[in-house]
Parts: structure tokens; C-alpha cells; sequence
């Protein structure tokens, strides 16, 4: 397969034709990170063609190689500088998504070196965590500019990991609910309590609750009638309905 490539020095433009690789460059009339070297990996050519040329139009100052997998990225590795960065644009697959969480753990554990930085179009905190949790050194939801898709990118680079403002927010909020929640409950009852109570609030059963909290049933019989004693219950239904009682909201 052929494809173009542009590389832009000063105000000339010379399209140049290379096998198998999209390449958009920076030109020699840059600073020190003309050298450096984005990867972009985006199975729909037109969206990393596109993406390619608008970041180094907002002065991403590297060479940007743009492809549609990591295999043709291999095959080519040896014509091309070592990578700096590689921009992984999920589009609307999902962190989540077993396949692709496989991708970002693969290809972190690959370019251990080199941070991978993940573009996509949901900016659900879910996503974002899972895809940390892969090992991505930032997470880019498409919501945002180029501006700030360059800035993000130069910041995985220096070590940092990015993170949407959005999601830092939402972030503080659950923690914040989660914190109201677990003090009051662990002024009155034991860690190990604390975790019967959630349960017992959740409707679970007694080899439910066993089972998740790798305890014997027998034991989690204990806690409960520990709890049902702290609480003045009589059974069960008691202890859940003066604990939404006392502890109103979700858990």
C-alpha cells in the first residue's frame, strides 16, 4: 500500500510517497524535539491522517507516524527513529472492553519506556481508571481540543499522566460521598462489620457475603448478631431498615 506523506518546512510543502506509513513532519526548523517521534494508532485512516496534520499544525513539534495497528508499526520500526509517545485512539470502543483492555496492557508492557496515551470518545471515569489501570500514561476524551490533546501528550512525555478535568471532579465527589458513608458506619461498628453492614444493606445472603468476603458463613453469622446487639434488632429486617434509617443514601 502507498500512502502520502507531507513533511512542512517553513511555507514549502513536498508530498513524499512511502510503503505501508503515513509520516507528517515537523520540518529542521525546530527546536530540539524535531527529532522525537509520535506514534498513532487509529485502525480508520482518515481520522489518523487528519489527526496527525492537526497536531503538528497546533505546534506539536515532533515527527508524527500515523498507522492503523502496532503489527505495521513492527514491520517498519527499523526505517524510522525510536518513539517518544504513542496516541492510541479508541474512538467509541470502550477501556472497559476486554479486547481492548488487552490492547493498552499489550502495548504498555511492550514500550515500557514510551507512555501510551489513550483518545477516545467517552470521558466516563470507568474509562478512564481501567485504562490507568492498563498501564496508559494519560486519557484524552475527545471533548477537548488539539490545544490541549499537544499538551497532554507533551506531559506523558515529561513523565506526567493527564487526566481530564471533568473526570478529576467527578473523582472528588465519589470519594467525598464514600467518605460521609464509611465514617459514621465505622464510629459504630468494626472494618470487618462495616463491610457485613454494606452487604446487609444490599439485601445479600449469608453465603453471599461469605463468599465475597472470603469468610466462613459461620463467622459472618457472628458479625451479624454482633451487629443485630449494637443495633438493639431483633433480626434481619430490623438491622436493615434501622441502618437506612440511620445511614441514609447508597452504598
Amino acid at each position: 500500500m502507498e500512502t502520502n506523506a507531507v513533511h512542512n518546512s517553513g511555507n514549502s510543502n513536498t508530498s513524499l510517497a512511502r510503503s505501508g506509513v503515513d509520516i507528517v513532519g515537523s520540518g529542521a526548523g525546530v527546536d530540539r524535539r524535531h527529532h522525537e517521534r509520535l506514534l498513532i494508532l487509529d485502525s480508520r485512516a482518515l481520522d489518523r491522517e487528519c489527526l496527525a496534520k492537526a497536531l503538528i499544525y497546533h505546534d506539536l513539534r515532533m515527527e508524527v507516524t500515523a498507522l492503523g495497528t502496532i503489527e505495521e508499526w513492527r514491520r517498519q520500526k527499523d526505517l524510522h527513529p525510536s518513539l517518544s509517545a504513542i496516541l492510541l485512539n479508541l474512538g467509541g470502543r470502550k477501556a472497559s472492553d476486554p479486547n481492548v483492555a488487552n490492547e493498552i496492557s499489550r502495548l504498555a508492557a511492550e514500550f515500557k519506556s514510551v507512555p501510551v496515551v489513550i483518545l477516545a470518545d467517552t470521558d466516563e471515569l470507568k474509562q478512564i481508571m481501567k485504562a490507568l489501570e492498563c498501564g496508559a500514561r494519560g486519557y484524552i476524551p475527545t471533548t477537548v481540543g488539539v490545544d490541549v490533546c499537544v499538551e497532554a501528550i507533551n506531559l506523558a512525555i515529561a513523565g506526567g499522566i493527564f487526566i481530564p478535568a471533568s473526570s478529576l471532579l467527578a473523582m472528588r465527589h465519589l470519594i467525598d460521598s464514600t467518605n460521609h458513608e464509611v465514617r459514621p458506619l465505622a464510629g459504630m461498628f468494626t472494618t470487618r462489620q462495616v463491610e457485613v453492614v454494606q452487604a446487609l444493606r444490599r439485601g445479600k445472603a449469608n453465603k453471599i457475603i461469605a463468599y465475597e468476603l472470603k469468610l466462613r458463613e459461620s463467622t459472618v453469622k457472628v458479625h451479624i448478631r454482633n451487629i443485630m446487639k449494637k443495633l438493639k434488632a431483633t433480626n434481619r429486617t430490623e438491622v436493615a431498615y434501622k441502618l437506612n434509617d440511620l445511614f441514609p443514601g447508597d452504598v
